[in-house]
């Protein structure tokens, strides 16, 4: 039996099982997709219609076919508050969740109904990731800025009230990912991206 070379791009590794979630143009997928050669085990979902892909995004359509040949599962309509009873969906050893975002807001994110909005959209990440780790090794990866007002969304506190623990923190580097394109997702200038400076990603295990 053929031993299957281990390649990684930053922290992950084409032996894990990884889920993505909330994906845009589906550039982050495609960036690990092509670090990986053969990245069967990438399942990467997108809460948007596979239509509105690519009609939101200008390189969506090409992105979601490249990852399809290169043997990645990608889903459509995926609401990340239900995902963990999502029969599309399995168990996997790293579930990541880039800039989430509640699609509310732009703009007023200083707002106190907003970023109790975008708690709402991360507790029940969190809820529903947590079902779905394959083991105790399992991860799951949030990413996001640490600036304010984002830094009000307390984040650890999330994640410790859905019974996750942080293990690391590491400063995201984009460039460390070849041809990520961050996007808006939504509105007008859904195609656009945004700043992201100061962000990192938090790593928690059960």
């Amino acid at each position: 039996m053929e031993v299957q070379e281990t390649k990684t791009l930053k922290q992950y590794s084409n032996k894990q099982k990884i889920l993505l979630v909330g994906e845009g143009d589906f550039s982050f997928s495609l960036s690990l997709g092509r670090a990986f050669g053969s990245a069967s085990n990438i399942t990467t979902s997108s809460l948007d219609s596979r239509v509105d892909v690519n009609r939101k995004y200008t390189y969506g359509k090409q992105n979601v076919e490249e990852l399809e040949r290169l043997g990645c599962t990608v889903i459509h309509g995926v609401n990340v508050h239900s995902m963990s009873s999502d029969n599309r969906l399995a168990r996997y050893n790293r579930i990541v969740f880039n800039f989430p975002h509640s699609g509310l807001g732009f703009g007023s994110e200083h707002e106190n109904f907003y970023i109790m909005q975008h708690q709402a959209l991360v507790r029940g990440f969190f809820e529903s990731a947590r079902k779905m780790l394959e083991d105790e090794d399992g991860e799951i990866h949030l990413t996001h800025k640490t600036t304010r007002p984002f830094s009000e969304w307390e984040i650890e506190t999330l994640a410790q009230e859905k019974g996750l623990r942080l293990i690391k923190l590491m400063v995201f580097d984009q460039l460390a990912f070849p041809g990520y394109s961050n996007k808006k997702g939504s509105g007008s200038n859904c195609d656009s991206n945004f700043p992201i400076r100061s962000a990192v990603t938090f790593m928690f295990k059960k």
